[in-house]
């Protein structure tokens, strides 16, 4: 199943703009700010489709009936670009376990890219809810071995897919990809164009330099 979140009018349409925006994209503390208040807004849109038990609270008066969550949560980011959509994720899903990968792209001799996955960090996945977030889902290439890499060995209960913008291409290679698979992709906007080096257009550029800067 796949959500578009600017299918809809609310806040993260604002947060979406101004990441967008080369106006505003020079000042990196408000890029990563806006990332992480999109983060923030797709835990809460994720939430509601979660499970959650009946618990007795003990409050200083008494018994309180809460609705709380099923299943514990793990909250996975594609290093760097992703980390701060990671945190805001964490904002919400504060009690959440952690995972951490790091997946880039390098250039070939044909003068395209393979991906290469060097860094996984991750707790037990068996049975708990996976969130995996990246500001960026172009061509889906990096989200998908990062998704394998994540659950070898072990396998959640269902995974969200959380991507800030992402191209139809991306989305249509992740529907294929994962068809009848427990999972569900969320975007806070969907772009319908590819650049043959997998740009997003008009997407935003590179999220990892615009919040962190340039890398060599």
């Amino acid at each position: 199943m796949v959500h578009n979140l600017s299918q809809e009018t609310s806040i993260i349409n604002q947060y979406v703009a101004e990441i967008r925006d080369i106006n505003v994209q020079n000042d990196r503390l408000r890029f990563r700010t806006n990332l992480e208040r999109i983060g923030a807004v797709m835990a809460y849109e994720i939430s509601k489709h979660l499970e959650y038990q009946k618990s007795e609270i003990e409050t200083p008066l008494g018994i309180a009936h809460c609705n709380t969550l099923g299943s514990p949560v793990v909250l996975a980011s594609i290093m760097r670009a992703g980390i701060p959509m990671h945190q805001g994720l964490l904002q919400v899903f504060d009690h959440a376990e952690n995972a951490f990968i790091s997946a880039y792209r390098k250039p070939d001799k044909r003068g395209g890219f393979e991906i290469k996955l060097e860094y996984v960090a991750k707790p037990d996945l068996t049975d708990k809810i996976l969130i995996l977030c990246d500001p960026m889902l172009a061509t889906g290439a990096s989200m998908g071995l990062t998704y394998k890499a994540l659950i070898e060995n072990n396998k959640p209960k269902h995974t969200h897919i959380a991507a800030a913008i992402a191209s139809s291409e991306g989305v249509a290679h992740m529907s294929r990809m994962f068809s009848g698979k427990d999972i569900t992709l969320w975007c806070a906007a969907i772009d319908d164009e590819l650049t043959v080096q997998s740009y997003i257009v008009p997407g935003l550029g590179d999220a990892g330099d615009l919040a962190y800067g340039k890398k060599l």
